[in-house]
């Protein structure tokens, strides 16, 4: 008997890369409008950084006397000093703002964060009367300016009501409320594309709402939870009206504290751009960090299917 001859490995088909310039990675051809377009837009955001960056490494002079773009004809007689971080740095509160800040911006992200999470599981996968109808009101509320609910809950929190204007809890119920309606709305957007037999399988095994919510549809829609923590983080760090409205000079947030550097009659206008970049600093280093989560989390529920 003569042996059988062995089968050949089927392979799957070979997909052709152009490697050639000029194509990207998946053979199309690149659009070169579209890059000079990006690039364009790119420089146009980035323009008012680099001339602030350029700004706060000036002395005062060199700034009133000549714009920022001279340092590209002059670079040599700009007035380069640092006297302006240090000035910041040793003429004001900036680490005691920085923590105040933190134990703002932290509750402020986590409680809308977590409620509204609850609160879109409950408007996707549960029934109840008046659903739409609530949903609607709620999506309704953003279009409401925050403004105009600054004097009624200066009258509630204030010493007349509740007690607690200046403190903390004040700015986190107000951060929260405010963020509230747009949280809902994105997580119920997003968590409306998950697979409703995957919370139907768990409801047929006996798991309850709650046991469904966190070990089901929470892990799977952390994309567009960490999205929207990212965003809230960077309004609620960059907040000037509420910290300035509802803390107390003892807990002011550093953008308060950056924002007294510039005086009455414009004395320490040096300092402001130094001191802007000193408050970029956890900003930057959040975005980057969590860059691919915000970037998922905004482009996962924009295609169902």
């Amino acid at each position: 008997m003569t042996a059988l001859a062995k089968p050949a490995a089927v392979t799957a088909p070979q997909v052709r890369v152009n490697k050639q310039k000029g194509f990207m990675r998946d053979g199309r051809r690149r659009s070169w409008v579209s890059i000079v377009v990006m690039v364009v837009l790119a420089l146009l955001w980035t323009l008012p950084t680099i001339a602030l960056l350029i700004s706060s490494f000036r002395s005062r002079d060199a700034v009133t006397s000549s714009g920022w773009w001279t340092v590209f004809t002059d670079p040599i007689h700009q007035g380069w000093t640092l006297d302006n971080y240090s000035g910041v740095i040793s003429g004001s509160n900036m680490g005691m703002g920085f923590i105040n800040t933190l134990a703002v911006s932290i509750p402020a992200t986590v409680l809308p964060v977590m409620f509204a999470a609850f609160a879109a599981y409950a408007f996707t996968f549960t029934y109840f009367p008046l659903k739409e109808t609530l949903f609607v009101i709620i999506v309704a509320l953003m279009v409401v300016p925050n403004q105009v609910a600054l004097q009624p809950l200066l009258n509630v929190f204030g010493p007349y009501g509740l007690g607690i204007s200046g403190q903390f809890v004040a700015v986190w119920l107000l951060h929260a409320g405010f963020a509230m309606p747009l949280c809902i709305s994105t997580l119920r957007t997003y968590m409306a594309t998950l697979p409703g037999s995957i919370v139907e399988s768990a409801k047929i095994d006996g798991a309850s709402h709650f046991q469904t919510f966190w070990r089901l549809v929470a892990p799977m829609s952390m994309p567009a939870i960490a999205a929207f923590a990212t965003l809230q983080f960077l309004w609620v760090w960059n907040d000037l009206l509420i910290a300035k409205l509802f803390l107390l000079p003892s807990n002011s947030t550093v953008i308060v504290q950056l924002q007294q550097l510039l005086g009455t009659q414009g004395q320490g206008a040096e300092l402001l751009t130094a001191g802007a970049f000193i408050t970029m600093t956890v900003p930057i280093l959040v975005f980057i960090g969590l860059q691919r989560f915000l970037v998922r989390g905004m482009s996962a529920g924009a295609v169902k299917g």
